[in-house]
């Protein structure tokens, strides 16, 4: 196949023009995240590599700073994947049609979120602030809000914000 000069550097064997000095591995130093993300009372999320800092096509990863006792409302993320790594703090997940499941993650744990699971995501600990690694399957930020009585009720209205566009409750 002709070499035409216009194709993603992914594809195929190509090696791009720079060779791969800007457009291969990027590290992004821990304090350098983006916090020019959407950010909500109880939870300050900070991007890693999405696509406007690094051009990740597929993948939005960052961190996540959960408030003690901040919990959200019932919600689902459409069809993405989530995965949550806990670096420390206390994550209780509720999960199911009406929440009636639940779980405890802590530091060196991961979560799994599927695609459509409903859910709500609560720091475990009256105390202490819980630091998670957040990846997505896509850069879209999916949240639909769910009509879901919580059994653990938020203390107030959180999370509202572009993506919780009604605080989730």
């Amino acid at each position: 196949m002709p070499h035409d000069g216009h194709h993603h550097p992914l594809e195929g064997n190509h090696t791009p023009p720079d060779g791969w000095k800007h457009s291969g591995v990027r590290v992004i130093p821990g304090n350098s995240l983006d916090v020019n993300t959407a950010q909500t009372p109880g939870m300050n999320r900070a991007a890693a590599i999405n696509a406007a800092r690094v051009g990740a096509q597929r993948i939005w990863a960052g961190t996540v700073h959960i408030h003690p006792d901040a919990k959200t409302g019932a919600h689902h993320h459409g069809a993405l994947e989530s995965v949550i790594y806990v670096v420390s703090g206390r994550a209780r997940m509720r999960w199911g049609e009406k929440l009636e499941f639940v779980a405890e993650a802590g530091p060196g744990d991961f979560i799994f979120v599927p695609p459509y699971v409903p859910h709500q995501e609560i720091n475990a600990s009256s105390d202490e602030t819980l630091q998670c690694v957040l990846v997505r399957s896509d850069n879209e930020a999916v949240v639909v809000n769910l009509d879901i009585e919580p059994v653990e009720k938020p203390e107030s209205v959180l999370w509202i914000d572009p993506i919780h566009k009604t605080g989730g409750m």
